[in-house]
């Protein structure tokens, strides 16, 4: 594995995979959101920005500002007191800002492309009254939603970093089940 400093391999093909699978895991969240805030576009702005991005279109200006847009819907959530629509408004934010993942391998990399999987999770669980069995089963869903390139993408990277609360431990739990499981690795294995 590549230490924190260097940089790794991530093509433009990888890039807008990693977005589309970052979408996938994002959207079902916005039902949570907009259920709560019907009026706010933002989240929904940035995911569909980020799912244009993951079929072919350019990374752009206009989708990071949508990316901080969605963040700052999370943050006007969250002091509204409305924390499931809040990591569902972050899930969004991710899912936009998987188009800007890095080629650095740096652990904090690994939030671009968990974190929408993580925060929709949390969104789930807090829709359910707090629940954990919710989000695991979300996680387990968005396993499935990780194809060989995604989970590929992610072994490049140094494993998650500690901390972030519960959104932190949903993320090394998704690490964890897509670096380790050996289904995944039957998906990334290449016949020699």
């Amino acid at each position: 594995m590549a230490d924190d400093s260097s940089e790794i391999e991530l093509s433009r093909s990888e890039l807008r995979e990693v977005a589309g699978f970052a979408v996938a895991c994002a959207r079902p969240a916005l039902a949570v959101f907009e259920r709560e805030r019907p009026h706010d576009q933002r989240p929904r702005a940035a995911i569909d920005g980020a799912g244009a991005f993951a079929e072919g279109a350019e990374r752009t200006t206009t989708l990071r500002h949508r990316a901080w847009a969605a963040h700052r819907a999370a943050q006007e959530a969250r002091d509204a007191g409305q924390p499931a629509a809040s990591d569902a408004a972050r899930a969004a934010g991710h899912a936009a800002g998987a188009a800007f993942l890095h080629p650095l391998a740096k652990a904090t990399q690994i939030k671009h492309i968990l974190g929408s999987a993580a925060h929709a999770a949390r969104a789930f669980e807090l829709s359910a009254g707090d629940d954990p069995v919710v989000g695991a089963e979300y996680l387990a869903g968005a396993q499935r939603l990780a194809d060989h390139v995604v989970v590929e993408v992610l072994r490049r990277y140094p494993v998650a970093p500690g901390g972030g609360g519960r959104v932190g431990e949903l993320i090394r739990q998704l690490d964890a089940s897509l670096r380790y499981s050996p289904t995944m690795a039957d998906l990334t294995d290449t016949p020699e």
